[in-house]
């Protein structure tokens, strides 16, 4: 039984290095636990549950609420990943800046006089808050990463993004 459980914890483990939040279980014999990370499965037997851990902040979502503060009190650099014609087409959150996600590496490592330029806005610096915004926070989650990967310590997206921003102002 034991070999068995081990089977099963081996065959999960490789899915670790792909999964940021991958939960796994192993039925352990005579197991402690308390009652919230363990279940009795046979008697002697303790199923514990295992989670993997991201280097990712625990919460990286902005509110709607949350980003409207930053922008009111200047306190977040608000990046738009979308492309340069979606903000013509369909608007854009005022304040923020203009760097296609394709863009997003490379703009992050340009030299301050050069990202104003080409960007029109201030470099933020890697301790800086940053916040990502997009249509509908697919390419914002993907900009938050590259950032991470970059040095950035404080970065976060806008979850909802432009769709939850006209959502809003629509009812103000």
């Amino acid at each position: 039984m034991a070999l068995r459980s081990c089977w099963r914890l081996a065959g999960v483990v490789p899915r670790l290095l792909w999964n940021n939040t991958v939960q796994f279980e192993a039925c352990v014999p005579g197991g402690q636990g308390s009652a919230s990370s363990s279940v009795s499965t046979h008697p002697g037997y303790k199923k514990l549950l295992f989670r993997a851990f991201s280097s990712t902040p625990a919460s990286t979502d902005v509110s709607y609420e949350q980003l409207k503060e930053l922008l009111v009190g200047r306190k977040a650099v608000v990046i738009d990943v979308r492309e340069p014609w979606e903000l013509r087409e369909y608007g854009f959150i005022p304040g923020s800046i203009n760097v296609p996600l394709a863009q997003v590496n490379t703009a992050l490592q340009l030299g301050p006089e050069d990202f104003k330029e080409k960007y029109g806005g201030e470099l933020p610096h890697q301790t800086d808050n940053v916040v990502f915004t997009c249509l509908a926070g697919m390419r914002s989650k993907t900009a938050l990463n590259t950032a991470i990967t970059l040095g950035y310590k404080d970065v976060r997206h806008y979850s909802g993004g432009w769709q939850d921003w006209v959502k809003h102002e629509q009812h103000r």
